[in-house]
């Protein structure tokens, strides 16, 4: 919340020589004084700046001038102090991680950025990290990760993601990419885990079904298609079967411990085989007591 400080002139001499500086061109207004120190600056609750008396309610860290159009009365308003949320995400395949990615993403207006929809992007745009991770793709060789931290790197550092945080849907995977990405300052605020049981996840990987005309995605269980003429055309991954899909999570649970070790003081975890809109609860409790923790240390600290 922004704060306010009114300079309250109590000369009359003041307001003279004020309105004189300003006609030849001077000024010797509280905002020059103002202008010259550093943004960090604090004002304490009886502040003196050029004669003037400056009340506020609590310091300010960060100030700028308003102009009120009152040439006796300068106001000061505080930029936005609380850095945006920055959140990482990890769960198996079929935990209902993109469910809750879309939930969280369109709660708190984050940034949603997966690596594999990153990948693809800069290679349709022809970057050069794009180019550098077709040649791989090409051979049938994986991506190198010094070329995907890269692309998640310059991802993370854009204006929007800097500004209204971001979520990091699945990555990093192993412990040398948390170790590259903590090497260039990135840290998260709280990383999610959602668990499910094996036996669950199982089931929802080798029961889901893809159809081609339109993307969507169905399961012969939990969401069976609408009719049979779109059941008639579904088809399944080629990895999406008991004994690929058993190697997958093996390989997943691996990397998911190595990951842990890096945010272990910050990791949520949550069963993630409870109904969605549960699943979110508890995570949307968790962010939320976060942004309030924030909050109250920054009141502390103002005070």
């Amino acid at each position: 919340m922004a704060a306010t400080a009114t300079a309250c002139c109590g000369s009359s001499s003041f307001k003279a020589n004020f309105r004189a500086n300003r006609r030849n061109g001077t000024d010797s207004s509280p905002s020059s004084t103002l202008a010259s120190s550093p943004s960090s600056s604090r004002l304490s609750f009886s502040s003196r700046v050029s004669g003037c008396s400056l009340r506020s309610q609590r310091s300010v860290p960060s100030l700028r001038m308003a102009n009120s159009g009152n040439p006796d009365q300068v106001v000061l308003a505080s930029a936005k102090a609380e850095p945006p949320l920055r959140i990482m995400i990890s769960g198996a395949p079929a935990s209902g991680k993109g469910t809750q990615c879309e939930l969280i993403t369109k709660k708190y207006d984050l940034v949603h950025i997966a690596a594999g929809d990153l990948l693809r992007a800069e290679i349709a745009s022809g970057s050069e990290n794009g180019k550098r991770a077709k040649e791989y793709m090409e051979k049938g060789q994986l991506v190198p990760d010094e070329i995907v931290v890269m692309m998640v790197k310059d991802r993370l550092l854009q204006s929007d993601s800097q500004e209204k945080g971001w979520l990091l849907d699945g990555y990093p995977r192993s412990m040398s990419q948390a170790t590259a990405l903590k090497g260039y300052g990135f840290q998260p605020d709280i990383f999610i885990v959602l668990e499910v049981p094996e036996d669950i996840l199982v089931e929802r990987v080798v029961g889901r079904r893809l159809d081609p005309v339109t993307g969507k995605i169905y399961h012969l269980t939990y969401s069976p298609p609408e009719t049979e003429e779109i059941a008639a055309r579904l088809t399944q991954r080629f990895d999406d079967t008991e004994e690929k899909v058993k190697l997958r999570l093996q390989t997943h649970n691996q990397n998911v411990e190595d990951v842990l070790s890096m945010y272990e003081d910050i990791t949520l975890k949550v069963k993630g085989n409870a109904p969605k809109e549960e699943v979110f609860a508890e995570i949307d409790n968790a962010l939320s007591k976060l942004l309030e923790s924030r909050k109250a240390t920054s009141e502390s600290l103002a005070a």
